[in-house]
């Protein structure tokens, strides 16, 4: 949805990605600040219109629709300054030429705003960035996932980054190499296994979307290969062969092997442990990416060095299970 105004009437029109969501959990994550009960006033009152009629609380949001929004009273100045302050270092550049920027994006960040989020990366480097004439996101992470970011520099290289990533994982020298780390609960014992779950998106009745595996989902491919194991835990590297959102998540959780810190798809008492023990995100990171030059004759291959804070816990966690189990359980493969 477009970004509303607190300060006169603003017209939005509802994304697909806001699709089926009820009208007042929508109103509610845009307006943060405002008392829910305000929220319902507006609404019953006849202030927010749908398509220039009144709408309930419970109305289902359906792409294409146009929200009628009054004034609402909000610090959103105050909001965009702590928003903003996560944005005052430069984000850590991995790769830049005149087509493409390559960062290392933060965990607990989003890549844009939107959705409840006021600011995110893209919106940071365009305020960075003041002189760029265009600068877009070639791909999205999730907000808790940390690790290598492609943006565009060019419409011409957004183009033609876009076609690679519909190609996923098997066009060959034209295709995307992805792979991310990650740590997930149990000891996983393939070296290699090829995971092809296919996917199914879905809304919550808060109107949350997940996912979930589901055969009349769409094909989803991920190759998990086994890097090290502990007692109980293991790392493992995830290459994708196709793009779905919560990709990895989704097929870990499946295989009952949920990733350290998940806390839409993961198991919440492990979790819960795991903050204790010093791990406040989930692991899951974007290790590395090679990829076709949009623009240019070459193929680039990029990484981003695992989080210290990830290295920390993991460090941790092999000398907490040795000592448990009175000797070295970590298994380097």
């Amino acid at each position: 949805m477009t970004e509303i105004s607190k300060i006169s009437v603003t017209h939005a029109l509802v994304t697909e990605n806001e699709h089926g969501q009820r009208l007042d959990n929508l109103l509610l994550k845009h307006c943060k600040g405002v008392p829910k009960s305000h929220i319902y006033s507006i609404v019953r009152s006849g202030q927010v219109r749908v398509n220039g009629r009144r709408a309930e609380v419970s109305y289902r949001l359906q792409s294409g629709d146009v929200l009628r929004i009054p004034p609402v009273r909000m610090a959103r100045a105050e909001a965009e300054v702590v928003a903003g302050a996560e944005f005052k270092a430069q984000l850590p550049v991995l790769y830049e030429d005149e087509s493409l920027l390559i960062v290392d994006k933060p965990a607990g960040i989003a890549v844009h705003g939107g959705s409840g989020e006021s600011f995110g990366v893209i919106e940071a480097l365009r305020r960075q960035r003041p002189q760029a004439r265009f600068l877009e996101l070639a791909h999205r992470l999730d907000r808790e996932t940390s690790g290598v970011l492609l943006l565009a520099k060019k419409r011409a290289a957004l183009v033609a980054l876009h076609e690679v990533f519909r190609q996923g994982g098997c066009g060959g020298q034209r295709a995307a190499d992805k792979r991310y780390l990650v740590l997930v609960g149990g000891r996983w014992m393939d070296q290699v296994r090829n995971v092809k779950f296919p996917l199914l998106k879905y809304l919550q009745e808060s109107g949350e979307r997940r996912v979930r595996v589901a055969a009349e989902g769409k094909a989803a491919h991920t190759v998990f290969r086994l890097l090290a194991r502990w007692q109980h835990f293991s790392l493992l590297e995830a290459e994708l062969r196709s793009g779905r959102t919560h990709q990895i998540r989704v097929h870990l959780a499946h295989l009952g092997f949920p990733i350290a810190g998940d806390e839409k798809y993961g198991d919440f008492s492990l979790n819960k442990t795991l903050a204790r023990q010093g791990l406040k995100r989930m692991f899951l990171h974007a290790w590395k990416i090679g990829f076709p030059h949009p623009l240019e004759d070459r193929r680039l291959a990029v990484d981003a060095p695992l989080p210290p804070a990830l290295q920390g816990f993991l460090r941790r966690l092999a000398g907490r299970e040795s000592q448990d189990y009175g000797q070295d359980c970590s298994e380097r493969v």
